[in-house]
């Protein structure tokens, strides 16, 4: 039989601590459930009974957003029963600016300083957050905005990755890249922060080019200072057999064994060699790119590579040092389902992070050093406040279509 485990003094003082700790740790629950009793919400991802074993809360990072009422829902039913009025083209054109009002931002982390503790930074975030949410209620724009992201958790990571990365990657998918795209977050980086940003314009396959060029004109004109890229994980070369069928339609049937995307990369690459000017050696990633591009690797969709499972909120800070020991920090932020993750394995030219048609796959913040000199900083996949209708949200991909409760609207 093996030994007992001998038990170790235990001051009266430690036990002090202990209490303390625990009823603070009380306190700050009960605040978190009364502030999201004041709003109904649905955790779309949300997997009941996946614990872990105990090592922490899977859900941490679940997609959570407003859930319709019924009056609502009752009547967009009724508007699904009248008759479809085909409009021209031209009236279908939007303002992308439109549907991000200037008063209305993003969650910003609040001030800190390395005298908190992690519990007093943690209530103080909760406190933020649940006034940013009661302002945000109180604006005239509350009936127009749409789905968005309401875990402060996934708030924490995004804040993580702005707080690391000396190059801001934001990715968004082609197709509606205006909606995409929250000035408020150019503001903060570039204008605030003096930060450099990089918009990748992905699935540049699924369009025809001069859609691919007017965005890119039209970013460049607009946002100062900003750097446009294409990209796409599906190149000709990775996929198989025919792109058509007999009726004409696109078909996209990927490899099982997949090369790096070089000329995505290499865009890339250029746009992060004119940005550090000579700061940083980029040379491994340049030879990175050339050793690589012939070699295949195994792409399999349904493949986990795994779950970062924390058992406290992430309240960890950092404080900024550009190119800090010689290594340069890309933070890759984009909505769900944008292609993150599929850009990030094309770019190592091997699989690193899972992926999936499931918006909010990436659950927590990710570190991958694509050579000794790069790092890359995943962020899970966001909704920013905007007003861009929910019905293109669902088109867009940043909400699951399983859990819809009305449909007729997203096909009308």
């Amino acid at each position: 039989m093996p030994q007992a485990r001998r038990k170790t003094p235990f001051s009266g003082k430690a036990k002090k601590q202990q209490l303390q700790a625990k009823k603070q740790n009380k306190t700050m629950l009960m605040s978190n459930a009364a502030s999201s009793a004041t709003y109904d919400m649905i955790a779309v991802n949300y997997q009941p009974g996946k614990s872990r074993g105990g090592r922490g809360e899977s859900n941490r990072y679940a997609l959570k957003f407003y859930r319709e009422t019924e009056a609502e829902l009752k009547m967009k039913k009724e508007e699904a029963l009248k008759s479809l009025n085909p409009v021209p083209e031209k009236a279908m054109e939007v303002n992308p600016l439109e549907y991000f009002p200037a008063d209305i931002s993003f969650p910003q982390r609040p001030p800190w300083d390395y005298a908190m503790s992690p519990a007093q930074l943690d209530a103080q975030e909760q406190r933020y957050f649940k006034e940013y949410i009661d302002k945000l209620q109180k604006s005239e724009h509350w009936k127009d905005i749409s789905y968005f992201e309401l875990n402060l958790e996934t708030w924490r990571q995004l804040w993580r990755v702005l707080e690391m990365c000396d190059i801001l990657l934001l990715i968004v998918d082609v197709r509606y890249a205006g909606m995409m795209f929250p000035p408020s977050l150019y503001k903060y980086i570039v204008t605030e922060q003096k930060k450099d940003m990089i918009i990748v314009l992905n699935k540049i396959d699924l369009v025809p080019a001069s859609v691919v060029a007017a965005w890119k004109e039209y970013f460049t004109l607009n946002w100062p200072g900003i750097r446009v890229v294409y990209f796409t994980s599906c190149p000709g070369y990775n996929l198989a057999g025919n792109t058509s069928d007999k009726a004409g339609l696109q078909v996209r049937r990927r490899k099982g064994r997949q090369r790096m995307c070089a000329e995505g990369a290499t865009k890339i690459l250029e746009a992060c060699k004119d940005i550090v000017q000579g700061h940083v050696d980029l040379h491994s990633w340049e030879k990175k790119i050339k050793e690589e591009t012939e070699v295949e690797f195994d792409y399999d969709e349904q493949t986990e590579i795994g779950e970062t499972i924390l058992e406290k909120s992430d309240t960890t800070f950092y404080k900024h040092e550009k190119y800090k020991n010689g290594i340069v920090t890309i933070g890759c932020v984009g909505q769900p389902n944008v292609g993150k993750s599929s850009l990030l394995n094309a770019m190592m030219g091997r699989k690193v992070v899972s992926v999936s048609r499931t918006p909010g796959h990436t659950k927590h913040f990710q570190t991958i050093f694509l050579t000794p000199q790069v790092r890359l900083c995943d962020c899970p996949g966001l909704v920013f406040p905007s007003k861009v209708p929910r019905s293109i949200q669902i088109l867009m991909g940043s909400y699951p279509i399983a859990q819809l409760r009305e449909p007729y609207t997203t096909i009308r």
